[in-house]
């Protein structure tokens, strides 16, 4: 076993020195963000503008690429200090593994000893649930006692931070992973997947029928089709406003570690949720829901070539009952019906419905009934009647509406390191100070025809939902005006390009509003900067000159132009 050891902290040795080699290049990923920065200002022409657009791809994939492979390290390195430590914890017994169980997975189990924290009462906070040897072993932890001394720091503060400098330690991203199973209805109902990278999941496609023949006769050879359904990492964040009086309060990082697994878990579960259901897939760089994929009537452009054949669903898997006219009996029936729809070929586990309190109450009405004994019960607990299924509540579904299905058949998928953001909008009157979690994660139904949506008010399902809106990195202009001249096409903030053919006046005073008005605005003429509200003196010389407007917030940049001719 002693040899062993050695083998272990040489290839700790080995792995360290390799990611401290990774870190030290994080200072020239910072310096070179910084002079991209600088390049996207001082960018004037389309092909400047272009340059500087492929320069910041390279870096975000050469980024992505870089975090990517420091934490792959850090996994590695936590493995193999666990294997270190249970083998100089029992150097008699030979080491046993516990067959199919990952580093992640005993790291977990040995943290939680018996607690099974999915299964927590919900006035049971996750922390508060191991024992007090547990928790003060985790906040004693360098990087713990590192992450939670940041997070003081940062009290009523108002200098943004990027999230590399609050990357949650390993020990909590643990804990919050299986905390969020308790706020989050879906996690529960769908098929969970952890990746690195872009995925690409291959699921079987049409099954042949096995062929019977003589018991000594020749096997028959069948073909099976396979496709695959890529999906991307897109980050989903949550804000959670914290005490200052916790972060002033030193000799609390219990109650702080505490919190912190807690509020995140809430936050984050609950948009994964309403992603499951509504996300609106990759244009808006975001899952795909199961009833947006229900809606759609027409293949999406760019729809995946080896993905399984797109079909239209909005009429036989989108349906509406009139259950208020309904008797008790005919409403089941016509409810199984509906549900029955849910059925392929691929359909496996257990079905799910899920809807608002008042639509559960409804059928709750609509099923009342009395026992022998006199007592009102009503026919569903929990359990959708006839077509079986565990219900879910969920309070931003609009009335009416039930969506179902085989939840096996969507896919969810986790990426990358959890972080926190300090938020620059601090609520002083409340005397808090905001933070932000976010994680990277991916979703869309595998078999879209295993998912029904139904609405029991005989009214069209709702097939969109509003989502907090991005506004950290929205770079759009909800005006701009040049003097009295007329914009063609008319201005709109998503079109980037315009004319003006025969500029009538000398010259112009150009206004651009922002729609954040923390956003900031460069406004450029033929080269030459001009202060937001300036007036610019238009070239007389029958050619087109480029005004740009170049406006930033957050990671997002646009660039609107305007091709300005003056008229003779």
């Amino acid at each position: 076993m002693a040899l062993k050891a050695i083998m272990l902290r040489a290839k700790l040795d080995k792995k360290n020195k390799e990611l401290d080699a990774l870190r030290e290049k994080d200072a020239d990923f910072t310096k070179r963000e910084s002079e991209l920065e600088a390049a996207i200002a001082e960018a004037q022409t389309e092909e400047e503008q272009q340059t500087v657009s492929d320069a910041v791809d390279q870096f975000e994939t050469e980024k992505e690429a870089h975090e990517a492979a420091k934490t792959s390290l850090q996994n590695e390195i936590d493995d193999l200090e666990l294997e270190l430590e249970k083998t100089e914890k029992e150097p008699e017994e030979p080491e046993q593994r516990t067959a199919g169980k990952n580093g992640t997975t005993e790291r977990m189990e040995r943290m939680m000893g018996k607690f099974e924290i999915r299964s927590l009462p919900m006035n049971v906070r996750a922390f508060d649930s191991l024992s007090m040897e547990q928790r003060t072993a985790i906040v004693e932890r360098e990087d713990v006692k590192a992450f939670l001394s940041r997070m003081r720091e940062q009290k009523g503060s108002k200098r943004a931070i990027s999230g590399g400098d609050l990357e949650i330690p390993i020990v909590f991203m643990e804990l919050i992973s299986e905390n969020m199973y308790r706020y989050s209805k879906l996690l529960n109902r769908v098929r969970v997947r952890q990746v690195a990278g872009e995925a690409r999941q291959t699921i079987a496609g049409t099954v042949p029928e096995a062929i019977w023949t003589e018991m000594c006769g020749a096997i028959n050879e069948l073909s099976f089709v396979f496709h695959q359904i890529t999906l991307d990492g897109y980050k989903v964040a949550g804000y959670v406003p914290v005490c200052n009086s916790l972060l002033e309060d030193t000799t609390s990082n219990l109650d702080l570690a505490s919190w912190i697994v807690e509020m995140l878990s809430e936050s984050i579960g609950y948009a994964i949720d309403k992603a499951i259901l509504y996300g609106k897939g990759a244009t808006s760089k975001m899952p795909l829901g199961i009833v947006t994929r229900l809606a759609q009537d027409s293949k999406p452009a760019g729809y995946p070539a080896n993905a399984p054949e797109w079909v239209d669903l909005s009429d036989t898997n989108m349906i509406k009952i009139d259950g208020a006219s309904m008797e008790p009996i005919p409403f089941l029936s016509a409810f199984a019906l509906a549900a029955g729809n849910t059925y392929t070929r691929y359909a496996r586990g257990d079905k799910f419905w899920t809807m608002n309190s008042k639509t559960y109450a409804q059928i709750q009405a609509k099923l009342i009934s009395a026992t022998a004994t006199g007592e009102f019960v009503s026919r569903i607990a929990g359990v959708m009647p006839i077509t079986d299924g565990n219900v879910d509540i969920l309070e931003f579904i609009p009335d009416g509406d039930i969506i179902g299905g085989y939840g096996d058949l969507y896919l969810w998928i986790e990426r990358g390191a959890m972080q926190i953001d300090l938020s620059t909008e601090v609520q002083f009157i409340q005397d808090n100070t905001v933070f932000r979690g976010k994680e990277r994660a991916d979703g869309q139904p595998v078999i879209p025809g295993a998912f029904v949506a139904i609405n029991i008010n005989n009214q069209e399902v709702t097939t969109e939902m509003d989502f907090a809106a991005d506004t950290a990195n929205d770079a759009d202009l909800n005006e701009l005006v040049i003097g009295s001249e007329s914009l063609n096409p008319a201005f709109d903030p998503d079109t980037l390009t315009y004319t003006i053919a025969a500029a009538s006046a000398a010259s112009a005073k150009v206004e651009a509003t922002t729609a954040q008005a923390k956003a900031s605005v460069a406004i450029s003429y033929n080269g030459k900067n001009v202060k937001n509200g300036g007036t610019v003196t238009f070239l007389a010389d029958s050619t087109a000159h480029p005004l740009t407007v170049t406006v930033k917030n957050g990671n997002a940049v646009k660039v609107y132009t305007v091709q300005i001719t003056k008229g003779e």
